[in-house]
């Protein structure tokens, strides 16, 4: 009979992002991880593999959780222009401008494993499926406009990253409203320039 686990693997898989978002993908290891939650390294290797594996997994889970939280802020923001602006604010909570540029070491290890790589793409079909469910009425049809607005989204993340110029929610906001007006697709209550 298999003794019961002591330590969930959602519990292990948390504390091995931890490491990873503080110190980067290179310093997960089955002994940090072991340091980190008082399990013997190898009862980590038994459970999980290889370092490989371990890092796989770990990504794997925060994809979970990512696509957990963009179902929860799909299911909760409006249908509409305003929608798609209070979707990707939503979604842009993740982001802290003391680690940012420590989350482009994950999205490094995200690009170089094919399975991670399909996460974010089938994550990215997703986004910009319910982008466009939300601006159906843009002049013209809303056909493409989605991963045009989810790719701007992402840039905005880049050059805030640079700039810092403002809360990052109010920067996101404040860039989506501009592309959204100039698309003619104007979120309500922001005004339109056009």
């Amino acid at each position: 009979m298999p003794r019961k686990r002591s330590i969930s693997d959602e519990v292990l898989l948390d504390a091995a992002l931890d490491i990873i978002h503080r110190s980067g993908p290179a310093a997960l290891s089955f002994a940090t991880l072991a340091a980190r939650v008082g399990l013997a390294g190898s009862t980590l290797v038994q459970r999980f593999g290889s370092k490989a594996d371990l890092l796989r997994a770990a990504l794997a889970h925060a994809w979970d959780r990512l696509d957990a939280d963009t179902a929860a802020a799909i299911a909760t923001t409006s249908s509409d222009a305003a929608g798609v602006v209070d979707l990707l604010v939503a979604l842009s909570g993740q982001y802290d401008a003391n680690d940012f540029a420590d989350q482009l070491m994950v999205l490094r290890e995200d690009l170089r494993d094919p399975v991670l790589r399909a996460r974010g793409d089938a994550w990215i079909g997703t986004l910009a499926g319910a982008v466009e469910q939300r601006l159906a009425d843009a002049p013209g049809g809303a056909a493409g406009l989605g991963e045009l607005v989810v790719a701007h989204w992402q840039g905005t993340l880049t050059v805030w990253g640079f700039t810092r110029s403002g809360p990052l929610p109010a920067v996101v906001r404040r860039s989506l409203g501009e592309l959204l007006a100039r698309l003619h697709a104007p979120v309500p209550g922001r005004g339109d320039r056009s």
